[in-house]
């Protein structure tokens, strides 16, 4: 059975979202997630409580809207066959760019980094040998910036940091020894306004430093 690692994040219940997607929780039902590592944001006991139904082995660390939640680290690191995923909301990054998540992930020491940002949106690629994903935000929370602008006169889903509609995602990941998996899964509305969990899958293999000829 594979061993599948929930990453979640931004999910801001009841400040900015009522609750993950009922699409979403049919799909993360207990018994199937084996890790959830949880980008932060969580903000109620609530969402906490149902995150520790899916997966008993849960790892937090603090985002910017977990207030009260002081005792959390900034950054986590665990190891998964011969590969290391670091994760952290990313709120004490000067920015996104890659060249300072490759550098938070040298500091780290691992070969995949997890941040959030406060984008809302999924993303991930490969830069310098090392993986990096942004699972966007479970709820499809509006971003900080859409709150700060103010949200008169707009109506459907929330909006994210360039005005675009906020997609809900979250992100599965499997690790077999130097090769991860990653399954992108995002509630998407048809033109019909019907909503839709659309699955896309990533591959990552972590390089393997040639041995010395003798």
């Amino acid at each position: 059975m594979a061993f599948l690692i929930l990453v979640i994040g931004d999910l801001h219940i009841p400040d900015r979202a009522l609750d993950i997607p009922p699409k979403f929780k049919k799909l993360l039902s207990p018994g199937k997630i084996s890790q959830t590592l949880c980008l932060g944001n969580l903000t109620d006991r609530a969402t906490y409580d149902y995150l520790r139904s899916i997966s008993p082995d849960l790892k937090m660390v603090r985002g910017r809207m977990d207030v009260e939640a002081t005792s959390l680290p900034l950054t986590q690191v665990v190891t998964h066959g011969s590969v290391r995923v670091g994760f952290l909301e990313g709120f004490t990054l000067v920015s996104d760019e890659p060249d300072v998540l490759l550098a938070e992930a040298n500091r780290l020491d691992v070969d995949v980094l997890c941040w959030s940002g406060g984008t809302h949106r999924f993303e991930c690629f490969e830069y310098m040998d090392k993986f990096f994903v942004n699972p966007g935000s479970a709820t499809g929370a509006m971003t900080t910036d859409w709150v700060a602008g103010g949200a008169a006169g707009g109506s459907g889903g929330a909006m994210g940091e360039q005005g675009e509609e906020v997609v809900p995602s979250f992100c599965l990941m499997d690790v077999q020894g130097i090769s991860l998996t990653l399954y992108v899964y995002q509630l998407r509305k048809g033109e019909n306004g019907a909503e839709n969990v659309a699955v896309e899958k990533v591959t990552y293999t972590k390089p393997v430093e040639p041995t010395g000829a003798s």
